[in-house]
């Protein structure tokens, strides 16, 4: 299907679909393909050769799979050597890079190593780890002589190591250098052929991507200029390009962008490319931008279909492990014939599975949109191979893999496709550094058949081109992602996997069934996840947008709040029976709840968006965690609520009975009106308190809506009010006699007031009931950065935990503390990363940073960020777009501070406030730096960005906060995943969403019976 922008339809279906359906599909498509499809045995016959071979002729002790066989990707060694060759050369001071050598070679030499076939490889790095542990000190101690003086040697010498290590996946460290390595490669191999790729991170910001425009642009000029002579596109050397590197916000949510800016640079490069006459592919991203892939491709294409018709190197790569893998083929096939163009089509396996199963547990979909087996990923390889060998008229395949087995059933299929005596129209592709013995055994394969079609198609090498610094952190966490045991690159040099077992038939073995539990089920089957909206997918996101409309066309009458003093008398005569209603059936209404507002999820979704002035995503998480929130409460209910028996002597029983305390009283802030506000109702609801419930003035119709839901969810007439209004309304409530707790949420300076009221006698002058306060406020939270992190990660955990919901989380980043040897860096890409915010309506799908709450909010940061234009120094502000209505907009801001000591309240908006650390400033060590947060009395959230574990441990351990993130972005907490809640000025706990909050809405009671009063113990008789 062909789209027009701004039409919200799909190409390709759902990527959540059932996998056991997808499979099902794939094996249909296979079953006329003989003995790949009966029993495997021919591509057994024909693979298991070229592993003996292998086997026979080990790699040498510097390829990559040496180094995965001995130091395997399971184990502590493997990950701790990968882990510092990811790091260490991006590390600029020496003493953080000691730092990190001790810490991740100290857990290489935790368990003595054992070698897996290189035992000359593993004795002497076990002797360098021991060396270089005597001479490192650990992080945070103080170094002795030796160390001091060793420290230097050690990390000079792991550097050189690393660069080493990086000679192995980086093909050149520029262009010109990947052409003199491929000129030399065809010493001995004239038939070589390449793909160079300026391979890195994903633009963060404009300059990002012009530098890699700038790099792809030079490469393929490089690559025009060392042409010998004319020759096809497929036989000469290429380039491959991403499409993330080339704008930063290479994002569905932004295709008018994407189609306007994106598509005519990509143009020059594709144009440049024909003119040359080589090969360009446009790499995989990850599976939430496959339709805007092919958008931007199609527009691709049709400009190449005018300007070069004959061009037969422009191409894209397919991801097998993708569950729409052979739609995609199948759209790939339309284009190209629609155009009359012959493609270049690399497959290739995938390279972001970790990713993928990640995002999809975090958003709640049905299923993956990646394979969860390495079985369904190969009978994915298989089929889409069938479907572009079946189509040579209009593509070039190209098959990227390194597994034997597969290699030969492509090569079967082939030969099946082309007829005994064709020659080969595809290629294989391999990765520098891997997959090079089996192609050594392919090669040197004389049989006939199958085996000489696979031996006379070239083989290209796919030569990854750029800096170590930069390119081997991007290149060792590809490997990490993927490099799991599972893998046939590890096994094949394995003597103890047998090869029968190295290669099974994924036939039957790819069933959609793994271990991994599907999303729904991520949290066991005592609870279900709650199931979301994937706002990246046009036909939802379409679907969420009309809803917010809706809600804005929707009439706002508001209603009074009733009478307080006459309301909580309903209430606390309601609270008894509700006291004594069985746990089941409290827990079942919070059940109901749960499933009535999923099936309520985008409308509730388009309310949020309407009056909490929520983006989509966010909207669509915030119903989310309410969905959750039942879910969970019920779940702990159950847990802790009951009766529990207690041992005790002979002739009686021992009860504790956990009741509810009365009328509690509920008050919710405007941030989360629906999150934060139904959490703390259900909560109360199901420990059998009854419940009078204050919204934010805000957002009284999310408030009417949920209550209105309880009581469609079988909620008791006269357990729960609500009580819209304002501040009087709340401390009216907090003050009655019958208030007999308080769950708050809000600023500090509330939670103190209601504090003191609680602690005042009765106006009448009795004594108030002693009764608990669950306040969690806010805080001035802050992120810490050393030289270790990575730049692109951090970078992305900055902007989303400060600017996302517009600043507006009691969890978001207020405070950015970046070791100084790294600021100029990160705080350049951070502006440029600001720079491509979109400020705008909140239910706009390109919207990153939407109003705030209100004017009161917007006029209070305008004042804030007046006194930071006077006293401290701006880094970067997001530019407002032209004709932005009228409204309360917030550009979000970074300003640098010169000590933490400037910070004084809690500013509530997309405001950052940046500190330098480190020897010479306010903060001269990272001990400093935490003890000048501790003084601001806060203790909400901390996030902390190093790859040196011990040290995370142990600042951590240090930390007085509530919750700590590392490495990752500090706001989204999930209920019984990070419950959450600070301590000091942040809160009281216990913390919401934890195991113990639900204790604190009841009382205990015991319950004593003497059993034997009416004579004698007739159990203790029974049992002589």
């Amino acid at each position: 299907m062909t789209l027009q922008p701004g039409i919200a339809d799909r190409r390709l279906p759902s990527p959540y679909r059932p996998q056991a359906d997808v499979l099902e599909a794939l094996r249909a498509g296979l079953r006329d393909t003989g003995g790949i499809a009966a029993d495997w045995s021919a591509v057994q016959t024909l693979a298991a050769p070229w592993v003996l071979g292998v086997r026979g002729q080990p790699a040498p002790l510097w390829a990559v799979e040496s180094l995965l066989q001995e130091f395997p990707l399971n184990s502590q060694e493997g990950r701790a050597l990968m882990r510092l060759a990811e790091a260490l050369l991006r590390v600029p001071d020496v003493e953080t890079a000691a730092a990190l050598a001790a810490d991740q070679l100290g857990r290489a030499a935790q368990v003595p190593h054992q070698s897996h076939g290189h035992p000359a490889l593993g004795a002497f790095a076990s002797r360098a780890i021991d060396l270089a542990q005597r001479m490192l000190p650990a992080d945070g101690s103080e170094p002795g002589l030796l160390q001091r003086l060793g420290s230097q040697a050690v990390v000079a010498a792991a550097v050189r190591g690393v660069q080493l290590l990086g000679r192995q996946f980086v093909f050149g460290r520029d262009i010109r250098q990947a052409l003199d390595h491929a000129r030399g490669a065809r010493k001995s191999d004239p038939a070589a052929r390449f793909s160079f790729d300026m391979l890195g991170e994903g633009a963060r910001a404009a300059a990002d991507a012009q530098r890699y425009f700038d790099a792809y642009a030079g490469a393929i000029d490089a690559l025009a200029a060392a042409a010998q002579g004319p020759s096809l596109p497929t036989r000469c050397d290429g380039i491959s390009i991403k499409l993330s590197a080339l704008f930063a916000r290479y994002e569905d949510g932004q295709r008018a962008r994407v189609l306007a800016e994106l598509v005519p640079r990509a143009w020059q490069l594709v144009d440049r490319a024909a003119r040359a006459g080589i090969n360009l592919t446009i790499d995989a991203e990850e599976s939430e931008r496959l339709e805007l892939s092919l958008d931007v491709f199609e527009a691709l294409l049709a400009r190449a279909a005018q300007a070069h018709p004959q061009w037969a190197g422009f191409g894209l790569a397919i991801q097998a492990y993708q569950t729409r893998a052979l739609e995609t083929v199948a759209c790939v096939l339309q284009l190209a014939r629609a155009a009359r163009m012959r493609l270049m089509v690399r497959l290739v396996k995938g390279a972001y599975w970790d990713a993928e199963v990640k995002r999809a547990q975090v958003l709640g979909m049905p299923d993956y949109p990646v394979f969860v087996d390495k079985a369904g990923t190969d009978l994915s390889y298989l089929a889409c191979a069938k479907a572009l060998l079946a189509a040579p008229d209009c593509v070039f395949p190209q098959f990227a893999t390194h597994n034997a087995g597969t290699i030969a059933a492509v090569a079967l299929l082939a030969h099946q496709a082309a007829g005994a005596d064709a020659p080969p129209a595809f290629e294989w592709q391999r990765l520098h550094g891997m997959g090079e013995a089996v192609y050594g055994q392919l090669a040197a394969d004389r049989r006939d058949g199958a085996a000489a079609l696979a031996r006379q198609a070239g083989v290209r090498v796919y030569a990854p081109v750029g800096e170590h610094r930069d390119l081997l952190a991007y290149l060792v966490r590809r490997l990490l992602e993927n490099g799991a045991n599972a893998s046939f690159v590890h096994q094949l040099g394995d003597a103890a996997v047998p090869v029968d077992a190295l290669l099974a038939s994924p036939w039957l073995a790819a069933d959609g069934s793994a271990a991994l539990p599907l999303p729904p089920r991520l949290y066991g089957p005592q609870r279900a996840n709650a199931l979301g909206a994937d706002h990246h997918d046009r036909v939802e996101r379409a679907a969420l947008e009309a809803a917010a409309h809706a809600a804005q066309a929707a009439p706002r009458e508001a209603a009074a709040p009733p009478e307080v003093d006459a309301a909580m008398r309903r209430l606390a005569a309601a609270a008894s029976g509700w006291r004594q209603a069985p746990l089941e059936q409290r827990r079942a209404v919070l059940l109901r709840a749960a499933d009535l507002l999923e099936t309520r999820f985008t409308a509730t979704s388009g309310l949020l968006m309407d009056e909490g002035r929520k983006t989509v995503a966010d909207a669509v998480a915030e119903v989310r965690e309410a969905i959750d929130a039942c879910r969970y409460y019920a779940q702990q209910a159950a847990l802790h609520l009951g009766t529990q028996l207690l041992p005790g002597p002979t002739g009686e029983r021992n009860e504790l009975r956990l009741l509810g305390r009365g009328v509690f009283v509920c008050i919710a802030p405007w941030n989360f009106p629906l999150a934060i506000f139904g959490a703390q109702v259900v909560a109360a609801l199901v420990a059998g308190n009854a419940v009078a419930a204050k919204p934010a003035s805000q957002t009284p119709r999310i408030a009417a809506a949920f209550t209105g839901l309880l009581a469609e969810a079988g909620l008791p007439e006269g357990v729960l009010a609500c009580f819209p209004g304002g501040a009087e309304v709340g401390a009216a409530l907090v003050a009655h006699p019958l208030c007999a707790g308080v769950a708050f949420t809000g600023s500090t300076r509330t939670a103190r007031r209601i504090q003191r009221t609680l602690a005042e006698d009765l106006p009448d002058g009795r004594e108030r009931a002693i009764v608990p306060l669950i306040a969690e406020t806010g805080g001035l939270n802050a992120m810490v950065v050393d030289s270790t992190a990575l730049p692109e990660q951090t970078c992305d955990a900055i902007v989303l935990s400060a600017f996302g919901s517009a600043g507006q989380r009691c969890s978001a980043l207020r405070l950015l503390c970046v070791q100084d040897d790294i600021a100029d860096g990160l705080l350049a890409m951070l502006a440029g990363a600001m720079q491509e915010l979109v400020v705008g309506p909140a239910a706009q799908a390109a919207t990153d940073v939407g109003p705030v709450i209100d004017g009161a909010a917007r006029t209070h940061l305008q004042r804030h960020i007046e006194r930071l234009e006077s006293g401290a120094r701006l880094l970067a502000r997001t530019p407002l777009p032209a004709g932005l209505p009228p409204g309360d907009w917030i550009a979000p801001c970074a300003f640098e501070i010169g000590s933490i000591a400037e910070l004084r309240e809690e500013i509530f908006g997309p405001v950052l406030h940046v500190l330098r650390f480190g020897p010479g400033t306010s903060a001269p060590t990272l001990e400093a730096v935490f003890e000048q947060i501790h003084a601001l009395g806060y203790g909400l959230t901390l996030g902390l960005h190093t790859r040196i574990d011990a040290r995370a441990a142990r600042l951590a351990a240090h930390a007085r906060v509530g919750n700590v993130y590392v490495n990752r972005g500090m706001i989204g907490a999930v209920m019984g995943v990070q419950p959450f809640g600070g301590e000091g000025l942040s809160g009281t706990g216990p913390k919401a969403g934890g195991p113990h909050y639900l204790l604190r809405f009841v009382v205990e009671q015991t319950l004593t019976v003497n059993t034997a009063a009416a004579g004698g113990n007739a159990d203790l008789i029974a049992g002589l």
